[in-house]
């Protein structure tokens, strides 16, 4: 039997949307969207869908070498006071703030091959291009199910010169496949599916098989593109 979209209003305990960390987010965020939006439904769900999608994008900077064992680390009501993390946690909370304002959420997850990986980066990804468990958000609107990845913060997209994901609540806004100079900047590789909830022991697993275990371990970050500009 197909979950109905209201499955997917509830708090998780990792989309702990009804924490009061998730719920100031929330309203810090819509709190000029068209008069309340936290309490109850949201009252324009595309627009307060486009607005917590770029918060989230541009509020906390993708940072992937943030991945970390601890649970707490990826619930969102700890995502909604960081200053940075990776693109799972991110999308835990677009879920989390969206189910908030009333809008039903859940988390989708693809196998992506990043072709705009750097040098240190792939060093500490054991040699690997491929991102499992890459992590994005879908969201019930005007009857259908829309996905958004709210991964890569606009300052981060400048400095690799690509452009910022754009989200119009309308259509899909996943990672950009092509850049504007037709050379290939993802890749998705394989479509691990939706989840109500956040997978974390099965994604954890997932990271250790393919990576070493320093990808999650607490390491000093090494300097690239990601942390000061330079490459």
């Amino acid at each position: 039997m197909t979950p109905a979209p209201q499955d997917f209003i509830a708090p998780g305990e990792f989309v702990d949307s009804s924490t009061p960390a998730v719920a100031r987010f929330t309203r810090r965020v819509l709190g000029g969207v068209d008069g309340p939006t936290v309490d109850g439904r949201a009252v324009d769900p595309v627009t307060s869908a486009v607005r917590l999608f770029e918060a989230v994008r541009d509020d906390i900077w993708y940072d992937p070498y943030s991945v970390s064992a601890d649970p707490g680390h990826h619930r969102a009501s700890t995502v909604a006071t960081a200053d940075r993390t990776y693109c799972i946690p991110k999308a835990v909370l677009l879920a989390a703030a969206a189910r908030a304002a009333g809008i039903p959420a859940r988390l989708g997850f693809a196998d992506v091959r990043n072709h705009l990986q750097t040098p240190a980066l792939r060093e500490r990804m054991n040699g690997s291009e491929l991102f499992v468990f890459h992590g994005y958000a879908e969201m019930w609107l005007r009857g259908r199910w829309v996905k958004a990845t709210p991964a890569f913060n606009a300052e981060l997209c400048d400095r690799f010169g690509v452009s910022a994901m754009a989200f119009d609540g309308v259509h899909d806004a996943l990672l950009h496949q092509y850049g504007a100079d037709g050379a290939r900047h993802m890749e998705y590789v394989h479509d691990r599916g939706w989840y109500a909830d956040l997978p974390f022991g099965e994604i954890m697993r997932a990271f250790r098989e393919h990576y070493a275990d320093s990808f999650i371990a607490d390491e000093a970050r090494e300097a690239d593109l990601f942390h000061d500009g330079t490459a």
